[in-house]
């Protein structure tokens, strides 16, 4: 069975004391989903103090850094390597975020060297996808969500695949307050578990979990956590309240 993930992208947002009471705001809802790994997302300043409150929580509560470089170290100013994420105490980290691409100017090609460093350092990649609201009317989804897994998975070895999760976050939805409907999420989904049956294997298809995201909140969740292929929502701005962000974790039937 694959993994249900409730995952909250903070992006430029907390202080260090702001990200502290939030991360142990939403520990009481993880231990109420047990079956649910919660994966906290903070600015790489707040890694260290909220990767220590993850490891007073419950064991299905984690964190991640919000991007990473390929390399390991260098004269790469600005930048975190795979293995500084895995020193603060992540586990996960997201790969292709949408504003990476398009506001940071991130290729195809960055976000499948990312991918790779991530996965060899043993983290869980959380691959981001997702078109435009352009690329949608021109019925380019599903062109373009292939185009960006054929380059951020292309050159991930067969046995780290299983450290990939894929987040479908279509751009027209992120921050906008649009969300896809039900059957627009499990269309997407479905051609991603697809394409993953066809250019992995169907093992890797079935196991790995793909996320939605795209102002998911307490209103949505429930609905697109009861869609087939949808195996759980990263959070943007729903996820920086700790009351609502706790009603996410727990909508729906658990599990």
């Amino acid at each position: 069975m694959r993994a249900t993930i409730i995952a909250g992208n903070w992006k430029l947002n907390c202080t260090l004391d702001e990200a502290e009471r939030l991360a142990r705001g939403v520990m009481d809802a993880a231990l109420d989903a047990p079956h649910r790994q919660v994966v906290l997302f903070p600015p790489f300043t707040a890694l260290e103090r909220v990767g220590k409150v993850a490891r007073l929580g419950p064991a299905n509560l984690f964190v991640g850094g919000q991007d990473l470089y390929w390399a390991e170290n260098g004269a790469y100013t600005g930048e975190v390597s795979a293995a500084q994420l895995v020193d603060c105490g992540c586990r996960h980290v997201l790969v292709g975020h949408s504003e990476r691409r398009h506001l940071f100017g991130e290729t195809d090609e960055a976000t499948g060297k990312k991918v790779t460093a991530a996965v060899e350092a043993g983290l869980v990649a959380v691959v981001c996808v997702g078109e435009t609201l352009a690329e949608r009317q021109a019925g380019q989804t599903k062109a373009v969500v292939e185009r960006q897994l054929t380059a951020a998975l292309g050159s991930c070895k067969p046995e780290r695949r299983a450290q990939i999760v894929i987040a479908y976050e279509p751009v027209w939805a992120i921050g906008t307050g649009e969300t896809a409907t039900k059957e627009q999420a499990q269309e997407v989904h479905a051609a991603i578990r697809a394409w993953m049956a066809g250019h992995c294997d169907a093992d890797t298809a079935n196991r790995v979990p793909i996320l939605y995201g795209g102002s998911v909140n307490a209103t949505n969740a429930a609905e697109l956590l009861a869609t087939r292929d949808v195996d759980g929502v990263l959070v943007g701005g729903a996820s920086l309240d700790a009351a609502t962000f706790a009603r996410i974790i727990t909508a729906g039937r658990l599990g």
